[in-house]
């Protein structure tokens, strides 16, 4: 069961970079949904294409660090520490992510009603809590 949890986090955190990778490349599909906002009409933040690319390239990676974790394969130039440590790395980003005490972000953020803080109550957040939770749980299985 912690090997299918993992292989979804794995797809789950691809297809999340794919999608950065398309807003870099100057996609706007859910874009408008996605960047936090202050009110319903003013942005908390506007990246650039590029961070966006770096966004994606990281999530990438946390992928890589799910997938060599669970065993989908092993890749002989990783580091040690960060096989040993890494997906304690990521899966702590995500719970923090998830649960921290954040403006715009996380199950109890202060900004709660525009669109991006609804996504994220609904989706966003659970995502994280669930992707941090498989984390520890493959960790310690």
């Amino acid at each position: 069961m912690i090997h299918f949890l993992g292989v979804m986090c794995v797809l789950i955190l691809f297809f999340i970079s794919l999608i950065h990778v398309y807003w870099a490349f100057g996609g706007t599909l859910w874009v408008h949904a996605v960047i936090p906002t202050k009110t319903a009409n003013e942005k908390a933040m506007n990246p650039p294409k590029l961070l966006t690319f770096v966004v994606a390239m990281v999530i990438s990676g946390f992928a890589v660090v799910y997938a060599e974790k669970i065993q989908l394969f092993t890749l002989r130039s990783m580091p040690t520490w960060l096989q040993d440590y890494g997906l304690y790395v990521v899966a702590s980003i995500f719970l923090i992510r998830a649960i921290g005490d954040f403006k715009y972000v996380g199950f109890f953020k202060k900004v709660k009603t525009t669109e991006f803080a609804i996504n994220d109550t609904n989706y966003f957040s659970p995502l994280c809590l669930f992707l941090g939770v498989v984390g520890v749980l493959i960790e310690f299985s």
